[in-house]
């Protein structure tokens, strides 16, 4: 992600983009907003943890500040219509979470290496919290930090410091070089590590690969080059080639220990331009290809990703990267995975300076935008704070686009066997209230496991299962299997329809009870 607190990464972006202009937009595009939201949406959020941007609010909170502020975050973003979350647990060779080698993060702790006081694990409180409020979990994971360069504390066998050979120092900070073997192979284990030990939905990376291009200062690893080339003869093309083994490798393993556990990337919008590729995008900016060396493009079309989402931080009336014309080019572009767009609700405000962004209707057109390409899955905001300050009523306006619940898009290619129907489902009216019982179906095969329930509610007799205003709740199977309507009105009857989620998401067929009356 890319705001400063990221403002100077933004910064880097705008001083590397090409000097050729597209011309400027003559209207303010007009999309029609979508009437009804889709039954399958990715509506995930991004929470940032390097430099306490979302979380935690500041660095060595107590243990139950934590939590609380945590809890709280996400309560507000299931009160939104968000069913999903991208939480940094690693954010510059530190962890947010026990189970690491690496040390805990300063910015939970005040200091690094120190662990929480009362202890608690903070990945699997989170993970639990938001399974509890029937949000995936994704675990994001900074892929190039050994060092940052605000770092305050650090511990005596840093990474950094057991293996120096292993960094390139650079723009202040000590980045990962990804040519040599055993770089790649040791952020393999600690992804993997994580997808052993948590019960995560999802491993996300960002667009941090080789780092944004910084004026007059050159990456050095020449030497590497030398000696670790495979026979590639450009420079360019052995950097992109590390990139391409480290993120086969990564989804290799992750498929190899969890089938169900997601691996998607949120790139730089811009794979590459057709000013300087045919295959481009029509744009005039950055492109993660040939300056941050990474294939973005590829890993979707080859299926190495479960879901790729580019973040197009751009509005519709940017004069070189105008948002339509590149959502329209990922959605063309013919990946084999979930297309999700990232949004920039950060830069909304009534003060903003750049085109576009002092609109509130900026976020809902392109959430509309994006609906509006059947190629595309859903959307993800960078980021939680941005929706707390609810700058030009965006979170508002998020919240009327979610209005009605939607479930996570499937992955077929990871498994599309439906899981076995929920068993006994009974409704009887209680004290004004409609009590729903039913059992849930013991299976040995993990990946057919119901881990979540849906329960619909219908008016009449026109049981319409794929129309998403007829979901009434999507619960996580955890105890009793039971849910209370304390809906129902008087004088009114309605049928219950109940189906079951299996961990890819995958919805069985459904049971319905009687009629209430």
């Amino acid at each position: 992600m890319k705001v400063n607190i990221y403002v100077l990464l933004f910064l880097s972006v705008t001083l590397f983009q090409c000097t050729r202009k597209l011309p400027a937009p003559q209207n303010t595009p007009s999309v029609k907003i979508v009437s009804q939201s889709p039954k399958r949406e990715m509506r995930g959020v991004w929470v940032a943890t390097i430099e306490n941007i979302d979380w935690p609010s500041k660095k060595g909170l107590s243990s139950e500040a934590q939590r609380n502020e945590f809890s709280e975050m996400i309560s507000y973003q299931a009160d939104l219509g968000f069913n999903s979350v991208f939480v940094q647990i690693r954010a510059a060779s530190d962890a947010f979470y026990a189970r690491s080698s690496e040390p805990w993060s300063e910015w939970l702790t005040g200091e690094q290496g120190k662990a929480p006081e009362p202890f608690y694990d903070p990945l699997r409180f989170m993970v639990e919290e938001a399974h509890e409020k029937n949000i995936e979990f994704h675990a994001w994971f900074n892929l190039n930090r050994g060092l940052y360069r605000n770092s305050k504390t650090l511990v005596q066998d840093h990474i950094t410091l057991k293996h120096p050979e292993w960094f390139v120092s650079y723009d202040g900070n000590q980045v990962y070089n990804f040519g040599i073997p055993e770089v790649r192979d040791y952020i393999t284990r600690l992804v993997l590590s994580v997808v052993k030990s948590y019960d995560i939905d999802g491993v996300h990376f960002d667009d941090y690969f080789y780092p944004y291009p910084v004026a007059g200062q050159v990456f050095d690893d020449a030497t590497t080059f030398e000696k670790y080339n495979r026979g590639i003869v450009s420079l360019t093309d052995w950097r992109r080639d590390n990139i391409n083994i480290l993120v086969k490798q990564i989804a290799d393993a992750i498929k190899a220990e969890k089938r169900w556990v997601k691996f998607g990337i949120s790139p730089f919008g811009i794979w590459r331009n057709s000013s300087v590729d045919p295959a481009g995008s029509p744009t005039a900016g950055g492109q993660s290809y040939d300056d941050l060396f990474a294939d973005t493009r590829k890993w979707a079309k080859e299926g190495w990703v479960d879901y790729i989402a580019p973040q197009i931080y751009f509005a519709f009336e940017h004069p070189k990267v105008p948002f339509q014309p590149l959502l329209d080019w990922w959605a063309d572009s013919g990946v084999k995975c979930n297309l999700f767009v990232g949004h920039a609700i950060y830069k909304a405000s009534s003060e903003s300076k750049d085109l576009g962004w002092s609109d509130s209707r900026q976020i809902p057109r392109q959430i509309a935008a994006a609906r509006n390409r059947k190629e595309v899955s859903g959307s993800i905001f960078y980021s939680a704070n941005w929706l707390k300050k609810n700058k030009l009523s965006i979170s508002d306006s998020i919240q009327k686009a979610f209005s009605t619940p939607a479930l996570v898009p499937t992955i077929p290619w990871k498994d599309d066997i439906i899981p076995a129907s929920p068993q006994l489902f009974k409704a009887h009216k209680q004290d004004g209230k409609a009590i729903l019982t039913w059992e849930n179906v013991q299976v040995s095969d993990l990946m057919n496991e119901a881990v979540c329930y849906v329960v619909y509610r219908f008016e009449n007799n026109n049981r319409d299962f794929e129309n998403p205003s007829n979901i009434l709740k999507v619960i996580r199977n955890a105890g009793e299997p039971r849910y209370v309507d304390n809906t129902v009105e008087p004088g009114k009857s309605y049928f219950y329809g109940l189906t079951a989620l299996d961990r890819c998401k995958n919805e069985s067929l459904p049971v319905v009870s009687e009629l209430i009356k």
